[in-house]
């Protein structure tokens, strides 16, 4: 057959407050069928035949082999009990549809179960993908009916049509094409999956050749299974996660955002610290960590947030430039992060008043000296004869990617976005003078103007 599936990757595995996992298994959307029919295993033509049999209108299901065959069958989550899918209409508008299978009791479980077990070329056919009809019959024998039939798949659909319409006509039809490749997706609907069924058929065998009932085997198991089982269990796959969207429960709504960051803890109790801990600087690290928090939460409930790129991350030397403009922090702990830092005393208040005209691009332009190549200068140079009427363009001594008035006092430093940024001098020290400027005559302005 030419449609393939993950077998295992898809399968999920959660509580549902009970000791037995809830098992979840989600196949991306099919391809659409034409030119092929829906089954072509004797199972999965009998599944199609308790669809048909049991749909009161043949226009709908008419229709519902359209939209399978031209791929509208969304992601199909298959679980205990029902199948779920979102099936788009031809007016591109979509509805959740389910169908659902009754699951069989425990009795019945365990009636099947050790029916298969009892008989090898039974595990052996499902293990190959195949339900051979006499699997189904010694089943029957058993009083266990595994396929669905007349009225056994009864629809749900948001389209508010209480019989079988096109859309849960569809899912159905998808659904035969997953039992083709895998009959445990039926077992999956009737109660159990894939590795559940296999580990009761192994521990069946293994009770029956060592001459015990299989509950023997579970009560001796209880303990070391529990963490084996968990170990054996695995996430769900992030493509797969992505397909079900549509058709997993609705995420909460956001959180609303707190009025301010949360209060730091307080670290001054009876206790002495260990050597090297201070209880103030951990504090500060703790505000610091709240501030920062309550800023990322309000950056993601923004509109337009999931549109923008994600910041670049700030090396540990800005990092600490960024911790003192927004703590502000004593100033022995500021001394401690100008060392950490690699700065002196007065380079980190410099530092500091660099980030707060433009974050880290501003912390960049201060500390970095660089040479515009050719193209680079050329745009520097036209972007400064623009700037001025003929005539009024002051004198500028150019260095590198600085420009400095020839009376020493204001700096025009060109960064590598393009833009201008102001300095001037303070006490023999090129200080930043204000935020960067698309236009280099503004930005010398500013730079000539006073520092608020």
């Amino acid at each position: 057959m030419s449609d393939t599936f993950d077998r295992d990757g898809y399968e999920s595995v959660t509580g549902d407050g009970s000791d037995v996992p809830v098992q979840e298994r989600t196949f991306a959307a099919l391809p659409p069928a034409r030119g092929r029919g829906f089954a072509e295993t004797w199972w999965g033509r009998t599944w199609l035949k308790a669809l048909e049999d049991t749909a009161l209108d043949g226009e709908q299901l008419k229709r519902g082999r359209k939209f399978a065959r031209e791929g509208r069958v969304g992601a199909v989550s298959v679980r205990p009990g029902r199948i779920t899918a979102v099936v788009r209409d031809r007016d591109s508008s979509t509805y959740r549809s389910d169908v659902l299978l009754q699951e069989l009791s425990e009795t019945d479980w365990e009636r099947f179960l050790d029916m298969a077990a009892a008989r090898a070329g039974h595990v052996a056919a499902l293990l190959d993908r195949e339900m051979p009809p006499h699997l189904v019959e010694d089943a029957a024998a058993a009083g266990v009916e595994l396929l669905p039939g007349i009225g056994d798949l009864g629809p749900e659909c948001s389209c508010g049509t209480w019989d079988h319409c096109p859309h849960t006509a569809a899912l159905c039809y998808q659904v035969a094409r997953l039992l083709d490749e895998d009959p445990f997706v039926l077992l999956l609907m009737r109660g159990r999956g894939e590795r559940r069924v296999l580990d009761e058929f192994q521990e069946r065998i293994a009770a029956r050749a060592e001459g015990r009932a299989p509950s023997e085997q579970a009560v001796s198991s209880d303990a070391s299974g529990a963490s084996a089982g968990k170990a054996k269990d695995r996430g769900v796959r992030a493509d797969e996660a992505f397909a079900a969207r549509d058709i997993l429960p609705p995420l909460p709504a956001p959180p609303p955002l707190p009025a301010e960051p949360g209060p730091a803890p307080s670290l001054d109790t009876e206790t002495e610290p260990e050597p090297g801990i201070d209880p103030s600087a951990l504090e500060l690290l703790a505000r610091d960590g709240a501030a920062r928090a309550h800023r990322m939460l309000a950056d993601a409930l923004s509109p337009g947030h999931e549109q923008q790129p994600p910041p670049n991350g700030l090396t540990p030397q800005q990092d600490a430039v960024r911790l003192v403009a927004d703590a502000r922090p004593e100033p022995w702990i500021a001394t401690r992060l100008a060392v950490g830092s690699g700065r002196s005393r007065v380079g980190l208040d410099v530092a500091v008043r660099a980030w707060q005209y433009g974050g880290a691009a501003a912390l960049t332009v201060l500390d970095e000296e660089w040479t515009p190549d050719p193209q680079a200068l050329a745009r520097a140079g036209a972007g400064l004869i623009a700037a001025w009427e003929e005539g009024e363009q002051p004198r500028l001594r150019s260095a590198g990617n600085r420009w400095t008035s020839v009376d020493g006092g204001a700096q025009l430093r060109y960064g590598r976005d393009g833009r201008w940024w102001p300095y001037r001098k303070e006490n023999g020290r090129w200080v930043p003078a204000g935020p960067a400027d698309d236009d280099p005559a503004a930005a010398l302005g500013g730079a000539s103007g006073s520092d608020d």
